[in-house]
């Protein structure tokens, strides 16, 4: 998106940033942090709610910002905007409600407290960047649907892998191509992984294990591959998807495709292990034009059916910044649902698990995520992994059993539940109103 970095510079010049709240202070969060407030003209971090206020501080600091101060009611928040002061909260609701924001970057990673967040948001008319796969495979649809009423955007993010992917994916749609399947390049996939497991290379890059466990297990890809599923309608092939083990380049992977089977799914996600040039994402398409296909074999890529196309490289927190400037600037979301979900993320046992336990969360012990088509996870109530933390077990459950809602007892009074059962009412009545029509 060339065009952002100068309807940015305009900003600047004209002496009216955008302006930005976040929330969630963590690894990602002091990276984003970072780039807006040393790297992005035209745009102010102005807030930053985390539930421990000293993170939220030490975003700020490592950013070299020093004239912090410290908000804890609305008229707090609004003063320290207006008078050009860095505020810090442990209430991430002053941010959704202060009139001076005028968009929020999400980076929680959780459910719950996101879909609380959001949902707020949305009330107080705040365009969204979720940095959360995990809240917008789980939900994203009906988000979608509230911002929409709201009239404002709810986007995920340019830079994570399912941002990249989409971009690539318009990129190939515009030059008349037709995607047949966003892939996703990983360079380790073992569903048994733990935070034990996990823990020194956490230690290493400074992040959390049961962060790094996520992806190492395979739910963090499953819901990457979610949402860009549900922005695309492509389908996974299969539960858990291919996930092809291939050292060599993705390019070389074309013939690997059946592409009857890609064009009846209607095109598909999936992920490869190993493929070079790792950790990028690729798009294969199609083209029918005999005449376009002679000049993509004059151009380098092959005689087809199949052609490919890359991304070498993700650079997560650098790009968010230029997700929120599409959103206010342009009213352009990165990826958000087409509609209702085509591919959701079912819980998975990690190991033996015993009536009467509650679930861990994501990226623990217990449990890992696949992806599996919508319409088959409907049919069987496959339990959403999104869902799973703190579900009570009703019986015992083997390793490598997906889990469904009888087999748990769901918390009570949980916002993504309701949430949740509304997205499942709300297209089932699309689907048979059109089918109806």
């Amino acid at each position: 998106m060339i065009i952002i970095d100068r309807a940015l510079q305009a900003r600047a010049d004209l002496g009216r940033p955008i302006k930005v709240g976040m929330i969630g202070a963590g690894f990602m969060g002091r990276g984003i942090a970072n780039q807006i407030i040393n790297s992005v003209p035209g745009m102010e971090l102005v807030a930053i709610s985390n539930r421990k206020i000293d993170a939220a501080k030490q975003a700020y600091q490592e950013a070299g910002i020093e004239d912090i101060k410290i908000v804890a009611n609305i008229t707090e928040i609004e003063d320290a905007i207006a008078h050009g002061k860095y505020a810090v909260t442990e209430d991430a609701q002053l941010l959704c409600r202060a009139e001076g924001i005028e968009a929020l970057i999400e980076v929680t990673g959780a459910v719950e407290f996101g879909a609380q967040i959001v949902m707020s948001a949305i009330a107080h008319r705040k365009h969204v960047i979720m940095m959360n796969a995990e809240l917008d495979g789980t939900i994203g649809p009906i988000l979608k649907v509230y911002a929409d009423k709201a009239g404002v955007i709810l986007s995920a993010c340019d830079g994570d892998q399912p941002g990249v992917e989409m971009n690539l994916y318009r990129f190939v749609q515009s030059i008349g191509l037709t995607p047949l399947l966003c892939g996703n390049i990983k360079g380790l996939q073992d569903p048994y992984r733990n935070p034990t497991t996990q823990e020194a290379f956490a230690k290493r890059w400074g992040q959390k294990a049961h962060m790094v466990t996520s992806f190492a297990d395979g739910t963090k890809i499953s819901f990457e591959q979610a949402i860009v599923a549900n922005a695309t309608g492509m389908k996974v092939a299969k539960r858990g998807m291919l996930g092809y083990d291939f050292t060599g380049h993705v390019d070389e992977m074309t013939n690997m495709y059946d592409v009857d089977q890609l064009k009846e799914l209607g095109g598909i996600v999936d992920y490869v292990v190993g493929a070079k040039p790792g950790p990028g994402v690729f798009v294969f398409a199609t083209h029918d034009d005999p005449k376009q296909r002679h000049y993509l074999n004059l151009y380098k890529l092959g005689e087809g059916p199949l052609y490919s196309f890359y991304t070498p490289y993700h650079l997560c927190h650098f790009e968010v910044p230029l997700s929120v400037a599409r959103a206010v600037l342009f009213q352009d979301a990165v990826m958000s649902p087409l509609a209702g979900p085509v591919v959701d993320v079912v819980t998975t046992a990690k190991i033996d698990l015993k009536a009467g336990e509650t679930l861990d969360g994501i990226g623990y012990y217990m449990t890992y995520g696949q992806c599996e088509n919508s319409a088959i996870a409907q049919q069987q109530n496959l339990l959403p992994m999104g869902l799973a933390e703190g579900c009570r077990l009703k019986r015992d459950i083997l390793k490598d059993q997906v889990l469904t809602y009888d087999d748990v007892e769901l918390p009570a009074d949980r916002l993504c539940d309701q949430l949740r059962a509304e997205q499942n009412a709300y297209f089932a009545t699309e689907k048979m109103l059109a089918t109806v029509g």
